[in-house]
């Protein structure tokens, strides 16, 4: 009977090199394997049949290859790497500073870290363990957030931490929760404080932070298709299968290697860059692509999904909800829609449908429902915030997700009002002194006679008071007697 193996394996921060990944892949052809995926923390992942397993071993082996097997003991370090120069502006957080920190990663972390620039959102910031994210304000210093494992206790650090340290605390860190599991570990009333101050009995270049970190507002830029940037291009590819076949990526990295390209970069969305296409090479690019009748320009909401590693109830269902939504024309512009069937995964969204059985018999599921979880704001990296609707039936859930979307665009809205309300200048209050006068008002027309004018037109000059007037004085204007007018007061503005 054939068993079919998972192997992982690992590239730091999502940076593959061409000859590395060519060299894989001729190990992984050998041992029959057609086709592979990339995982949301940027890793390589194909099956194998044990009974080709062991060609595969000794080819992994011969190649120096560390790779885990049914198993994610060793997640990989996710970055922002794949994002830099394309969808980050205006940062001191290069490709050097990256690479510098995975080389000064001299172990292999059992526990999750993310390194993201604090200026984008297209990588998740928060969906690790030990989660790095790089000051906005004071170059190569970085705010720190824990999140203990197995709980969503979030801590974030008091100080900043030095680029040089980073390496070395994400050890000292992943050291002290691992020997002190029962408090930092599955514990959901885990003290970051206490762990700030282990960490702290150890030298380390720090400093003060000038205000807590400032998380940016969640927007997922379009990462398909061959696009110029500076006076180059870069290639992104997405599949909607999720599965790359090997022919393929071996051209890709023979093109590399040709081209002079040192690197491929693997995305949390499961998906390929390659930069530094010249302009001279844009054709050769253009032409693999059409030799491998790949397409890169797939509907944006459908970029717009996360769904669990090798998950094919998953793709199923986000396979529905599209075609719900597209049926409806539905607007998904800046949502981030997760999928989740397992009750110990972890998928980045802005609104999450998951699936949980009513029932279970044996460790099997019956039943299955789905709620609809939105992130606090909408925004991803906040982590989920409430529920939107529980207990829905297949049948009902696309109608449900359409609500959802339809309230996240009513608060974007609210909120534009209402940045646009505190952006109005106040106006500036006028202190206006007032003058009071004593008048008289005719009781049938209301002519008023205020001494201060007169009536010239009459020959009565202005300053002539209303006792003074001859007792033959009528209205003016509807001929009443003078007895017929009475005192009121008249109330002037004075600048």
């Amino acid at each position: 009977m054939k068993y079919t193996y998972t192997i992982k394996i690992n590239f730091k921060g999502g940076i593959i090199s061409p000859g590395d990944l060519l060299n894989i892949l001729i190990a992984a052809g050998k041992a029959g394997i057609t086709e592979v995926r990339f995982g949301l923390r940027q890793q390589l992942l194909f099956d194998v049949v044990n009974e080709d397993y062991p060609v595969l071993q000794e080819q992994l082996q011969q190649l120096d290859v560390d790779y885990e097997i049914n198993e994610e003991r060793y997640p990989n370090i996710v970055s922002s790497y794949p994002a830099e120069e394309l969808f980050i502006k205006q940062t001191w957080l290069s490709e050097g500073v990256y690479k510098d920190i995975f080389d000064l990663v001299d172990y292999r972390p059992r526990l999750k870290i993310n390194i993201s620039d604090s200026n984008q959102s297209f990588t998740p910031l928060l969906t690790g363990n030990i989660n790095w994210v790089a000051s906005a304000l004071s170059p190569h210093f970085w705010h720190l957030f824990i999140r203990f494992p197995r709980t969503n206790v979030i801590y974030e650090w008091k100080e900043m931490v030095y680029t040089n340290d980073v390496a070395r605390m994400s050890k000292h860190i992943e050291t002290l929760i691992f020997q002190h599991a029962d408090l930092f570990y599955d514990n959901a009333q885990a003290n970051g404080d206490d762990l700030f101050q282990r960490v702290r009995q150890e030298s380390y270049i720090t400093k003060a932070a000038e205000a807590p970190a400032k998380l940016p507002a969640f927007n997922l830029p379009y990462y398909e298709g061959l696009n110029r940037y500076h006076d180059k291009y870069w290639l992104g590819i997405y599949r909607r299968d999720e599965l790359f076949h090997v022919s393929f990526l071996k051209d890709i990295c023979r093109l590399c290697l040709e081209t002079k390209i040192g690197q491929v970069c693997s995305t949390p969305w499961k998906s390929l860059i390659i930069k530094n296409i010249t302009e001279k090479d844009r054709h050769l690019w253009n032409n693999l692509l059409a030799r491998h009748q790949v397409n890169v320009r797939h509907a944006a909401n459908e970029l717009n999904f996360q769904v669990e590693d090798n998950c094919q109830e998953g793709l199923k269902l986000k396979r529905y909800l599209l075609q719900r939504l597209n049926n409806e024309d539905t607007r998904t512009f800046g949502i981030c829609i997760g999928i989740k069937t397992r009750r110990k995964s972890e998928v980045f969204s802005s609104i999450l449908v998951r699936r949980r059985p009513l029932f279970t018999i044996g460790g099997f599921g019956l039943f299955f429902v789905y709620d609809i979880l939105c992130a606090q704001d909408f925004n991803p990296n906040e982590r989920t915030g409430f529920v939107f609707s529980s207990g829905n039936p297949r049948f009902l859930l696309a109608e449900q997700l359409r609500r959802a979307i339809l309230l996240y665009y009513k608060q974007q809205i609210n909120n534009i009002v209402a940045q646009e309300k505190a952006n109005v200048p106040k106006k500036e209050t006028v202190h206006v002194r007032e003058s009071i006068t004593q008048a008289y008002q005719c009781k049938h027309c209301l002519t008023v006679y205020d001494e201060s004018f007169g009536e010239p037109d009459n020959g009565i000059p202005l300053g002539t008071t209303f006792q003074s007037l001859p007792t033959h004085y009528c209205c003016p204007l509807c001929e009443a007697e003078k007895s017929e007018f009475v005192g009121i007061e008249l109330i002037y503005a004075v600048n």
